[in-house]
């Protein structure tokens, strides 16, 4: 009898998240099975929207039992999801379309941050009010080649001459640079997060989002896993229970952001409460899918422009591969 209540209540949470104007979808009975997540970067309030899915019982509404687990390499989750290690791994739209450039068989299955976080940011003392202000100054980065792009898209954009700008690589200390002067500006730091732990510290960042200085959109985080993960119909089933149950978890979020942040502060003890909370309502319009789509969606003819400007800037080399490097159908209504 309990095994039997069990499925009735799985199935009908199942049937409470094939619904918010998404088409009805036949998933059947499922149990409680393990499923592992490897996340980009430490946990923080761009996964806000999973650790409310985990805390208010949405992964065990939908039958799984999920692992979050934190990378000991920020390059070890698309090389993981590859290998087929884990079911999930988050990742970014630039990193995944190198990846299959270099041959590696990874998809992105769900789009986690809808819109491009990284930014030029600067402090007032530097002058830098509009990417026309680089002219004659120092660029710190953290050394990563798609991001180099960006700022040669952006200074050609401004009418700006790349050689009369300087750029250093200070790796991921962005801040720090920032901060002691080592640097006028950083290119790679997100606006969501360390442009609101600069505007707590009353210090005034100047903020360019790339996208709205000259580089196409993209999604910012993304949801990675192996082709051959989809190609097995069970694999398929339980990454698209998780994707409804992470969209659950960013509807808490926009009804209560302080008790869907609850998740993520107890995975997390060293996070900032009021930071993460400041983040998470910078962030929360983007973790939405556009209106009449389901949680995760990848708007097509976005990842074309985006494939189409890392060609051009030659950050692609190889002809397509088999496959796609994104797919929308593992969404809730999708791919029936």
């Amino acid at each position: 009898m309990r095994a039997l209540a069990a499925l009735v209540a799985v199935a009908g949470a199942l049937a409470t998240l094939a619904g918010c104007g998404e088409k009805q979808e036949q998933t059947g009975p499922v149990r409680s099975e393990p499923f592992e997540l490897l996340l980009d970067y430490f946990p923080n309030a761009d996964h806000a929207p999973i650790y409310a899915a985990q805390a208010n019982g949405h992964f065990r509404d939908v039958g799984l039992d999920v692992r979050i687990r934190a990378p000991s390499d920020p390059s070890a989750p698309i090389a993981q999801a590859a290998a087929g290690r884990v079911d999930l791994a988050i990742s970014y739209e630039p990193q995944v379309l190198r990846a299959r450039d270099g041959g590696a068989a990874v998809t992105s299955v769900g789009a986690l941050v809808q819109r491009p976080l990284t930014s030029i940011i600067s402090l007032p003392r530097a002058g830098v009010r509009g990417p026309r202000d680089l002219r004659g100054k120092r660029v710190g980065t953290a050394g990563i080649d798609y991001q180099a792009a960006f700022l040669r898209t952006i200074l050609a954009e401004a009418g700006v001459d790349p050689r009369s700008v300087e750029t250093q690589d200070v790796g991921f200390n962005l801040t720090p640079a920032l901060l002691t002067r080592r640097v006028d500006a950083v290119l790679g730091a997100f606006f969501n997060y360390e442009g609101v732990e600069l505007r707590q510290r009353r210090r005034d960042p100047r903020i360019i989002r790339v996208d709205e200085a000259g580089v196409p959109t993209y999604d910012e985080l993304v949801f990675v896993t192996s082709a051959q993960r989809l190609e097995d119909s069970d694999a398929r089933g339980r990454v698209r229970r998780f994707i409804a149950a992470v969209g659950r978890g960013a509807r808490d979020l926009e009804r209560n952001p302080q008790a869907g942040l609850r998740g993520l502060l107890d995975a997390n003890p060293d996070l900032d409460p009021r930071l993460q909370r400041a983040v998470v309502d910078v962030t929360l319009p983007f973790f939405m899918p556009p209106r009449g789509k389901p949680f995760g969606w990848q708007t097509p003819r976005e990842w074309q422009a985006f494939t189409a400007w890392m060609r051009r800037n030659g950050l692609l080399r190889a002809e397509p591969g088999e496959g796609r490097a994104f797919t929308n159908e593992l969404l809730r209504g999708e791919g029936l």
